[in-house]
């Protein structure tokens, strides 16, 4: 398997409000050059929580075959809820996270967990605006495209 780091952010003006999300996927090929991917995209009308698990499924997406990955978050909600195995117990629990209270973005923690099956995938977080450069890219590339949405462009 091809070793493959991802970095991924979420960013949302309003909460709910417009939102967007950045990656950055970094692989070293065998003559050791690096190859760098940047996605970006958003929504209208979202929530942080959803751009930031959004940005791993694109990030994840834009592989196109199984590979390991090594995946650096800011967002808790994300890899806490994989770490911590959350997301497979609100699935088998059908998407509730206690008899009263249903787990939030099904659609999308479904969708994740899905590539989770393709890809072997290590989530690491890390603190979101303390100089880790590859982090501050997503963020750009995630303010970036609610800038773009705010402004009607098409990304």
């Amino acid at each position: 398997m091809k070793k493959v780091i991802l970095y991924t952010d979420g960013a949302c003006s309003g909460n709910p409000g417009c939102g967007g999300y950045g990656a950055v996927l970094l692989y070293t090929d065998n003559a050791s050059k690096i190859h760098r991917k940047e996605i970006s995209g958003g929504d209208k009308q979202t929530t942080n929580n959803r751009m930031e698990i959004l940005g791993v499924i694109n990030g994840l997406n834009a592989l196109k075959n199984p590979c390991q990955v090594e995946l650096y978050s800011d967002s808790k909600y994300v890899v806490d809820a994989i770490n911590k195995g959350w997301a497979v117990r609100w699935r088998s629990n059908n998407w509730m996270r206690t008899k009263s209270d249903k787990a939030l973005n099904p659609d999308l923690w479904e969708i994740l967990l899905n590539l989770l099956e393709t890809h072997k995938v290590t989530f690491n977080w890390v603190k979101g605006h303390a100089d880790n450069a590859e982090n501050e890219r997503c963020d750009f590339l995630a303010r970036e495209a609610i800038k773009a949405i705010k402004n009607g462009e098409e990304l």
